[in-house]
């Protein structure tokens, strides 16, 4: 499972006019592209990790307070061009994508592991056309891969 994380100072995702989420304070955009490999447990592990980065600013202005430390919000979209190859062609190809039937639970999964932790949580439409506008605080963007949060940490046995 992928993310693509933002801090944000505010945003919002609309779909054909309509307002679908909204995060007017501080707060995380989380793009999430689910993989034909993902689980459970990837979701989880990938949602965990997130709720706990100490990536706000605290009184001395150092990363250190997470978005449950700032009573921040967070909206997640789902991305599957997250999943996209690109070494061959022009044209990437998203086969390492899963089908919605496999993607939406894991996408539900995922957010509400996210609520468990974070009161202001919304979310986009899964498969529509959408527009996602945000002020990324910083910019502060990182990527993460729930394969990596999967390995052993160095020094540890496997």
């Amino acid at each position: 499972m992928l993310a693509l994380l933002q801090r944000i100072s505010e945003g919002r995702v609309t779909a054909e006019g309509e307002l679908l989420a909204e995060c007017p304070g501080p707060g995380l955009l989380i793009l999430l592209g689910v993989t034909t490999e993902d689980t459970e447990e990837d979701a989880a592990l990938l949602a965990e990790k997130i709720v706990k980065l100490r990536i706000f600013s605290d009184e001395e202005g150092k990363m250190n307070r997470s978005v449950t430390d700032v009573g921040g919000g967070v909206i997640v979209v789902s991305q599957f061009t997250l999943c996209a190859a690109y070494r061959k062609g022009n044209r990437p190809d998203y086969l390492a994508a899963a089908r919605p039937e496999q993607a939406i639970p894991l996408y539900e999964y995922f957010t509400a592991r996210i609520r468990e932790h974070v009161e202001n949580v919304s979310t986009g439409r899964f498969g529509a056309d959408m527009q996602v506008a945000i002020v990324n605080d910083g910019p502060v963007t990182m990527q993460l891969d729930s394969n990596v949060l999967k390995q052993p940490k160095k020094g540890t046995p496997a």
